[in-house]
């Protein structure tokens, strides 16, 4: 009876030994894990350019897309992609102006409703296609909402968006190679989605009461048209349908592959 006894005695400290195995598995895999992990948040820090950033002005704030940066340029504010590849693509225009008689949404609504006629650089007469006009709210305030073909740029597609806020008319653009307008909708939404706009104190760098806001949309004179669109010209879109946003993308994948062979050879030295 005694030997029955220890045996079943060893029996049920196995068991209960067994039954704690699992999750001292799955704390060694954590363990084992916790090195990848590092790495991983080790090599986004050095990566900051592929997440967006957040653009604040004294009138307007909202997300730019990753690797974007703007610059004040004259009265404007002009963003661009830091990328060569992409940088010809599409430009963000920052504008504001003293509000006059002529700045309300009403006013904003029935110009964007019609086409804009204008010559382009190689003095060729050009009319835009209004795709849509209409009257929106971001983030709890009313926008004009607009999208035209070819009334900035020949070949680009151009989202307006204006507003009034206290004293000044607002207005946001974002011209896009028609080639390429869909690889930038993401973007577009976000821009849009986090869009906010208020009237700090202080001077601006604005437009007089007497001046169309919407002349601000087009590029500066104080920055070339090469600059801007370097190596293309900018009579028409460009006929490469292919994504180049896929940059971002292809970077972040590397990080992701860096961080998970580093974390092998670092688990691989451990069991040595």
């Amino acid at each position: 009876m005694k030997l029955n006894q220890i045996f079943q005695t060893q029996n049920q400290l196995k068991m209960k030994s067994t039954a704690f195995e699992p999750s001292q598995q799955r704390g060694n895999a954590m363990q084992r894990f916790k090195p990848i992990l590092l790495v991983f948040l080790a090599l986004l820090a050095f990566f900051p350019e592929v997440r967006a950033a957040r653009f604040t002005n004294q009138f307007i704030e909202f997300e730019l897309p990753p690797r974007w940066r703007c610059n004040l340029e004259g009265a404007e504010w002009v963003c661009q992609g830091s990328d060569a590849r992409t940088k010809r693509d599409a430009i963000i225009i920052l504008a504001a102006k003293l509000r006059g008689e002529q700045d309300s949404l009403d006013q904003y609504l029935s110009y964007l409703k019609k086409a804009k006629t204008y010559k382009s650089v190689k003095n060729k007469n050009v009319k835009s296609e209004p795709k849509y006009a209409k009257t929106v709210s971001i983030n709890e305030h009313a926008w004009v909402d607009s999208l035209h073909l070819e009334s900035e740029l020949p070949g680009f597609y151009t989202r307006y968006l204006a507003t009034v806020k206290k004293d000044i008319g607002v207005l946001v653009t974002f011209s896009v190679n028609k080639k390429k307008y869909q690889n930038y909708l993401k973007d577009i939404d976000n821009l849009i989605n986090t869009l906010k706009v208020f009237r700090k104190s202080g001077g601006l760098n604005v437009k007089s009461k007497k001046e169309n806001l919407f002349d601000g949309a087009k590029i500066p004179d104080t920055i070339s048209q090469s600059t801007i669109f370097p190596s293309v010209d900018i009579e028409g879109a460009s006929d490469d349908t292919s994504s180049d946003q896929k940059g971002d993308d292809s970077t972040l994948y590397l990080i992701i592959l860096l961080a998970v062979v580093i974390g092998v050879i670092v688990m691989r030295k451990k069991k040595k």
